[in-house]
This record gives C-alpha cells, structure tokens and sequence, in this order.
C-alpha cells in the first residue's frame, strides 16, 4: 500500500499523535510519501525515523497508484491538498492537528484508531461535487476549481459592488453588496454559514449564492440545482475587484464575465466509522448543549 501524506507546521509538538501515525504505517510497510516542507518539520520537531519515507514537492509527483492522502491540519489544510490530489480520484482524510474541523474531522486522539481502519479498509468514500470557474483571462492558471466556494467581492477600501447574475442565461437579480459567495454543500458551513447562508448536506445537488452584506436587506441566499451555469459581471467604483477559490486569491478588473459551473469530476472524501455529518454539526456548533435537552 502506498500513501501520500500533505500537513503544515503546528504548534503543540509535545501531543503523541505524531509518532503514534506513523508507528503504525511503518509497522504495516505502508510506502509512504510526505509534502516536503512538512518532512522537514516532522524531522526537526519529532523522534521519528523517516529513512522509510519518501517526499514529494508538487501535483506533479502524486501519481494514480495512491491508496489515499492524509491531510494533516485544519480545513484550510485539506483544501490546499484538494489541489495536490485534482482529478487524479485518490481519496482524502482529514486528521484535525488543532480544533475539530468539518473536512479535516479526525480528532488527534482517535488517529490510532483511525490510521488501522484506514489501513484496513474500513471506511467509506464520499464523493463532493467541485465549482469550476472560467472567464476569458484565466484568473487561475491551471486549476480553476473549488471545493468549498467560489467569492467575488470588493478589494479591502473600496465601495460595493454591483453583480449582475444570470442562471442559465436568465436573469436573476444584481446584486448590490459587498460581495457574493457561491458555495457547494461541502461550502456551506464555511463562508457562506458566517454570512448568514444555510447549511446544505453534502451531494443534495446544489449550489448557493448567498450576498454579502447586502444594500437591500430584502436580498437573502438562494439555493439552486448544481446543474445551472452561474454568469457574472461585476462593476463598481473603484474598478478593482477579488476573486477567491478556496484560499487562493487574485484581484480583477470591471467587466469581466464569470462563468461557474459544477465541475466534470469530483473529489472523494474519506469516512470513517462513528464520523458523520449530522454528529459533525452537533460538535461543531455545540448544537444541544442547552442542558434543558435531552439527547
């Protein structure tokens, strides 16, 4: 069995968790290859023997033959390992190094556990659905795609926006405001949950836009089927405007036409017994912790 594992640095060094991760793998002759800035830190910071291991620096270098990828982090972590895996169908799980996440939702106590499901087989595997961005300027290069959201929005000092939405090539509404955010299921306890969006469960098959501090504050979120083009043209004052998947970002100029649309693949997400996404939510947003609940 091969496998890739991508993380950044963190913080609490001293946690176990670590050593316990790879204990395992190698006691298992698990191949496996590190992002090498994170074999770096794993080398200086932990007593491990990574002679065994292999590294890896680019997309280039993840390769079909691949059980799985760990990401190791937060949900910022396991985006960018969305762009090391694209459309090569190597499933990602998340083991949170911080605080519980929603894509990264392995907690450090249960990896010993989880790294022998994973290694046994015993999970199973989630498809989400991408967003693909295009406009005649290729704000992305390479890969123009997003997991979680897509947002078009004002620069830090400049006035609002005016985006004129088609879905479809009909006319929906343009919107004045700050910004729009067009989130996936995945996407919608990101962003678009902080700006007032609904939660959408994973495959439900939709998109949402959801405004950002909107002029009208009769403009509210709409929800969409995933299968609708999303056309936008965004004016304003100061000419000048940012784009965002995920978390890169690029600014842009008036006028540009934006095109989205659901993507022709998608990325698999592991799941592990016991992890759900109903018991994700409850943790996360403390949903029933009001004592006069019985749960």
């Amino acid at each position: 069995m091969k496998i890739a594992i991508y993380g950044h640095p963190f913080d609490d060094t001293s946690d176990g968790f670590i050593n316990k991760m790879f204990n395992i793998l190698f006691k298992k002759n698990v191949d496996v290859i590190i992002y090498k800035p994170f074999y770096d830190f794993l080398a200086e910071n932990f007593s491990i023997n990574l002679n065994k291991a292999k590294v890896f620096n680019s997309c280039k270098e993840i390769t079909t033959d691949l059980k799985f990828i760990i990401s190791i982090g937060g949900d910022g972590t396991f985006l960018e390992t969305v762009g090391f895996v694209r459309d090569k169908n190597i499933p990602i799980v998340g083991i949170n190094s911080g605080r519980l996440g929603f894509l990264a939702n392995i907690a450090k106590s249960e990896v010993e556990k989880a790294v022998n499901n994973l290694i046994n087989n015993n999970y199973k595997i989630e498809e989400r659905a991408l967003l693909e961005l295009n406009t005649n300027s290729k704000l992305f290069n390479d890969f123009n795609y997003a997991l979680n959201d897509i947002t078009i929005q004002k620069t830090y000092s400049s006035s609002m926006i005016e985006a004129k939405v088609l879905i479809d090539d009909e006319y929906l509404n343009t919107y004045l405001a700050d910004g729009l955010i067009i989130s996936t299921p995945t996407g919608s306890t990101a962003y678009n949950l902080s700006a007032g969006g609904p939660i959408v469960v994973p495959n439900s098959n939709n998109f949402i836009i959801t405004p950002l501090s909107p002029h009208n504050l009769t403009t509210r979120p709409i929800v969409l089927d995933d299968d609708k083009e999303i056309t936008i043209t965004v004016k304003g004052r100061s000419k000048e405007f940012m784009a965002s998947l995920d978390y890169k970002s690029v600014t842009f100029k008036d006028n540009l036409t934006i095109k989205i649309k659901k993507a022709n693949f998608t990325i698999k997400v592991i799941k592990l017994e016991g992890i759900s996404f109903y018991k994700t939510i409850r943790d996360k947003l403390m949903w029933g912790v009001d004592r006069r609940i019985s749960l």
